[in-house]
């Protein structure tokens, strides 16, 4: 079988009703990104930050995963797949697929405050976290998110399954966020690379294949080029 390797962004779960953030009318222009994703807005507000993620983890309980994420599922079938995603919800795992790297965390996980490696499974039945809600360690529970200018610790995981790929996916992504954005150009050289994506997307790289459409119908067209192309 040929390694699939798929990257992914908020544009795979808007059509599920997750908001995106840079959008119009995204998260951002509600919330400013300085005062609930930073390691500053957390010491300056926990209240905040713990709120807006209860929010997000609130939402979360009420979508469903669209084709963008069940067919990645189904190419399982053919292909080795590998899904590298930079958002937090969980709509790849209720999707099936088995292979998923988080590379900005995860909603569904909190941590300690002190130690990010002390994790814990939030259930749905108890999604929502308070201020003295503690860890192991006696410190607060956080949000298991990668704050913007903490380092993304999976970020080499994520390098070494894209020099291992035979093809690459971009799936509703900007390629504006970093280091996520780079992992295009760890990918072996002359490998066929697609990108979904219904707005245009400046990737700077030789042998994109654009199909320019949302995520749920892209990856169907997707689906049925690489199944005549490479079986």
């Amino acid at each position: 079988m040929k390694k699939l390797v798929v990257l992914t962004g908020a544009g795979i779960s808007a059509e599920s009703g997750i908001s995106t953030f840079r959008d119009s009318n995204g998260l951002w222009e509600q919330y400013d990104v300085n005062d609930v994703a930073t390691h500053e807005a957390w010491y300056r507000n926990r209240a905040l930050v713990t709120r807006f993620y209860n929010e997000r983890r609130k939402q979360l309980l009420t979508v469903q995963p669209n084709y963008g994420h069940i067919g990645l599922k189904e190419l399982e079938q053919w292909f080795r797949v590998t899904v590298i995603t930079q958002n937090v919800d969980n709509l790849h795992e209720k999707a099936g697929s088995s292979h998923i790297i988080h590379l900005h965390g995860e909603l569904t996980k909190v941590c300690s405050e002190n130690n990010t490696g002390m994790v814990y499974e939030l259930t749905p039945d108890k999604y929502e976290v308070k201020i003295g809600d503690t860890a192991e360690d006696g410190a607060q529970l956080r949000p298991f998110i990668v704050f913007f200018n903490e380092p993304v610790p999976m970020i080499e995981t994520a390098v070494k399954e894209c020099e291992d790929a035979d093809i690459f996916a971009i799936i509703g992504t900007s390629m504006n966020v970093y280091p996520a954005a780079s992992l295009i150009h760890y990918t072996p050289a002359g490998i066929p690379i697609f990108l979904i994506d219904p707005k245009e997307v400046n990737v700077q790289h030789d042998n994109v294949h654009i199909i320019q459409d949302v995520a749920s119908s892209g990856v169907k067209q997707l689906i049925n080029i690489l199944k005549e192309k490479y079986l």
